[in-house]
């Protein structure tokens, strides 16, 4: 455990809880709901819109971050006393600080306080937005705590943390229009699921196997070992970036081929290039590496979709 003072600068404590909520994660996951938002439109939202979709999300995914640290905080401790978290620069996860209060650096109390506060704040934003968003918000937010509590219970937890990642999609489809089509929400939802399921949380189970092998946590890598969590990765991916493709026939709008053909390529990049690496390989830091590239895969499309809404 580590000896961080008790009092310590108010920018050093502030950087202590900005990773207790992965916050350049956060950042890199608010290009999602913009996504989202900018396909069921066809164009960006209303100035007004924006900045309160922006804070809001900022404030959800802070939230959402920082219970599950606050939740498994014991497990946490337990997995740091048998030498985890120690070969971590890697991951993206790990910028800042990687689970400061299992790491004492960061009292329980501290934590529960920041969660309560961005929470009040996601679900107000949410609740002006749409009331459906604050309904999804807290959905989200009761998933995650399930997620969390299932670690030693059962793998399949992992299509819990499918779930709990498509609510800031969903949630920006919402904000943006009473009643989006339902068959955009089932692909948005699809598209979200499988790359949560095969680009973040079985490759960021996988780059933490030794520790969970040893804490008795139940996860995809250790439950079905590494050759078939591979498979399962490629295969997610390549629904995910297929589903994407369905995404684009799903708005209400057309967009044209070539912008097609360069989402379709950023998939390939992003997800299954370093998802096909992992699986010939079957390295951690391959894994680490998928995880980090996939993070950035919204962002990419997002870019993408915005230029071509401009021009």
């Amino acid at each position: 455990m580590s000896d961080i003072p008790k009092y310590l600068p108010a920018s050093s404590k502030l950087k202590l809880f900005l990773a207790l909520s992965r916050t350049p994660h956060g950042l890199l996951d608010l290009a999602t709901p913009g996504l989202a938002a900018i396909l069921w439109l066809g164009t960006f939202p209303p100035m007004k819109t924006i900045i309160l979709g922006l804070v809001t999300a900022f404030a959800g995914y802070t939230t959402v971050y920082a219970l599950n640290d606050v939740v498994d905080h014991r497990a946490d401790q337990e997995k740091l006393g048998l030498g985890g978290f120690g070969d971590s620069k890697s991951d993206l996860d790990a910028i800042l600080i990687r689970h400061p209060i299992a790491k004492n650096m960061l009292s329980l109390r501290e934590g529960l306080l920041w969660v309560m506060a961005w929470a009040v704040l996601a679900f107000g934003g949410a609740y002006i937005l749409n009331p459906v968003c604050a309904l999804i918000f807290i959905l989200g937010c009761l998933l995650e705590g399930i997620y969390c509590l299932l670690l030693k219970v059962s793998h399949f937890r992992t299509l819990v943390s499918g779930a709990v990642k498509t609510s800031g999609g969903m949630a920006a489809a919402f904000a943006v229009a009473p009643s989006p089509s339902p068959s955009f929400l089932v692909i948005l939802f699809l598209w979200i699921f499988f790359w949560e399921i095969g680009g973040q949380n079985i490759p960021n189970d996988w780059a933490d196997m030794q520790e969970d092998v040893r804490l008795g946590a139940k996860t995809i890598p250790v439950q079905i070992g590494l050759e078939r969590s591979s498979v399962l990765i490629l295969g997610s991916l390549l629904i995910a970036t297929l589903t994407n493709l369905l995404l684009f026939y799903a708005t209400p709008y057309r967009i044209e081929l070539p912008w097609v053909a360069a989402s379709l390529l950023i998939g390939v990049y992003f997800l299954l290039v370093p998802a096909y690496r992992l699986h010939k390989t079957k390295e951690r830091r391959h894994a680490a590496a998928l995880f980090n590239r996939a993070s950035c895969y919204p962002l990419a499309l997002l870019i993408v979709i915005g230029v071509r809404s401009v021009l």
